[in-house]
């Protein structure tokens, strides 16, 4: 007789020691994430240092999307959907839906009125001039809004003949930071200045020409005090200045130095505008960078980068102005980038 086989014991093994440590690696990850997602979830208005923070959130995809890999070689259920949510809360926060968008045309309406628009914040005068005026002539750019404009820099810009291409010119230089200038191709037309600002964020009237088809635009040229210390009150009551503004009659473009990002609670307010001011289809105000995709492409810092670069420069229009381009371009002497847009204007 055989004598039965042998039966082998049964070992049951536990998850690896790897496994955990993934996990663990994807958690100490994810938790910085959470941290300042709970305050971009939050609507709410936070003190300076989360203020400072939520200026970064595009770049939080980065490390949620880092988490995701951890946990998903850690393989831990509950670790994986926390660090999937977290991700899905980036990218929704990257392309939110409810972003803006122009209200399409009506039908058999004139054709619009094409402006191409160029904003920089010259950081003291220093952006140099040349490159300024052969931005403005390369991408045929018809109204030039800077902001930080001092004597200096408009001497240096004459000399680089940009008068030649914008010869309409309202000029408030100054040695701080306050100086303002727009540069035009087209006829100015002074509205005045916003109040309490401790900028300067002259308002004008622009009046555009395409063949027969004309176009009236009020632009302002915004540069809002940056949220430090105890400066933030006024950099709010700055951007509800700008709110006013962008609700009064009249197609409105307000382009410039905001210091805000979309994933400011109180730039998003600016863009929603108050409520009995809405168009008849509940429009909201245009941020044209958002509309085009533009949240990777930084406005500042172009210089010592020290800091991940952030989108604070803005061109933001009325609802009906649409628009087909957008681009950003690093300009030497300062560290903001100059925005332009090419713009769709209804004709008047």
């Amino acid at each position: 007789m055989s004598e039965p086989a042998a039966t082998l014991p049964v070992v049951h093994r536990g998850r690896r020691p790897a496994s955990l440590a993934w996990s663990v690696f994807a958690a100490v990850v994810a938790l910085p994430v959470a941290g300042v997602s709970l305050f971009r979830a939050v609507p709410a208005e936070w003190p300076l240092p989360v203020i400072q923070l939520l200026s970064f959130t595009p770049w939080l995809a980065v490390p949620a999307g880092l988490a995701l890999v951890l946990a998903l070689a850690g393989r831990r259920t509950w670790v994986v959907m926390t660090t999937a949510v977290l991700l899905a809360a980036q990218l929704f926060w990257l392309f939110p839906f409810d972003m803006g968008r122009p209200v399409p045309p009506q039908a058999g309406a004139p054709a619009p009125v094409s402006l191409t628009v160029m904003t920089i914040n010259s950081e003291f005068g220093q952006a140099d001039a040349g490159a300024i005026a052969q931005l403005v002539r390369d991408k045929h750019v018809d109204v030039l809004t800077v902001q930080e404009h001092t004597q200096a820099l408009e001497d240096r810009l004459d000399a680089a003949r940009l008068r030649e291409v914008l010869p309409h010119l309202l000029s408030s230089p100054t040695d701080d930071a306050s100086g303002s200038a727009v540069y035009s191709r087209f006829p100015l037309e002074a509205v005045g200045q916003l109040p309490d600002t401790p900028f300067q964020m002259p308002v004008v009237r622009v009046t555009a020409v395409s063949g027969e088809a004309t176009a009236v635009v009020t632009m302002t040229s915004v540069h809002t005090l940056p949220p430090v210390d105890e400066r933030i009150g006024q950099w709010r009551s700055d951007l509800m200045a700008l709110s006013r503004q962008a609700s009064r009659p009249g197609r409105q473009v307000l382009l410039g130095d905001f210091n805000a990002t979309y994933d400011h609670l109180e730039f998003r307010q600016f863009l929603d505008g108050p409520l009995q001011e809405k168009g008849a289809d509940g429009s909201r105000l245009v941020d044209i960078g958002m509309a085009s995709g533009g949240r990777f492409a930084p406005t500042w810092p172009m210089e010592n980068l020290a800091l991940p670069g952030i989108v604070i420069d803005h061109v933001v229009t009325s609802s009906d102005i649409r628009h087909s381009g957008y681009s950003v371009h690093r300009v030497p002497g300062t560290d903001h980038a100059a925005v332009l847009a090419a713009l769709e204007v209804p004709a008047s």
